[in-house]
């Protein structure tokens, strides 16, 4: 299993029956593909569709059916299509349970920064500001590091995302809740150890009484 797919699998986890969730471009698209059987949720993309379904198998891709990464989805029973006015109102409006972004750092006090200079080979702002403003509850998805370089940081130096504090940070070695205290270590993979975690974080980690493996 790669990082990417163990990140979704536990995130997949966050999610309870009848949420409307939205999933960023990326890492964070993998996660429809892990939900329980007997779980149901609602997947929203802001390019104006509710009810995606996992991925598509190889040839039963529709080229007018993609996400907001112009990645290939499928439709569940009852989805609904609509244009970009009505999905930003449902965002905007604080009617999305959970949004699950990827991310290029995440700071000691829950700050997301997910976005940098126009005109680099990385994508842009997108919806993503809108999304931490605007949803429920916010999952960040992201691995630890970049290529060794930690990603969740004392305070971020790229743009900020949203001033709002992020509620939950998974990555393929931990499960990290922002807290008014601080960044609060609530879980860390089966195959790591908590040396390894504090050593590849650069922000301060809390380190919970109660520190579960999975």
């Amino acid at each position: 299993m790669n990082p990417k797919e163990k990140i979704a699998i536990r995130v997949a986890k966050e999610l309870k029956e009848g949420q409307l969730v939205n999933l960023g471009i990326g890492l964070p698209t993998l996660v429809a593909n892990y939900i329980p059987e007997n779980v149901h949720v609602f997947f929203q993309s802001e390019n104006g569709i509710v009810g995606m379904g996992p991925a598509p198998e190889e040839g039963f891709e529709n080229k007018d059916l993609t996400n907001a990464g112009g990645q290939f989805v499928t439709a569940l029973p009852g989805a609904m299509t609509f244009d970009s006015a009505f999905s930003f109102a449902l965002i905007r409006g604080g009617h999305l349970d959970v949004t699950v972004l990827g991310g290029l750092q995440v700071d000691e006090e829950g700050h997301l920064a997910n976005w940098m200079i126009p005109g680099k080979m990385i994508p842009g702002m997108g919806g993503a500001m809108d999304l931490v403003t605007g949803a429920k509850k916010v999952i960040v998805a992201m691995t630890h590091t970049a290529k060794g370089t930690p990603k969740i940081v004392k305070k971020c130096s790229l743009p900020l995302t949203s001033i709002r504090r992020v509620d939950l940070i998974v990555t393929e070695l931990a499960v990290i809740q922002p807290t008014d205290e601080g960044l609060l270590l609530k879980e860390i993979a089966k195959e790591t150890t908590l040396d390894e975690v504090l050593s590849l974080t650069e922000a301060k980690l809390i380190i919970s009484d109660d520190l579960k493996t999975f």
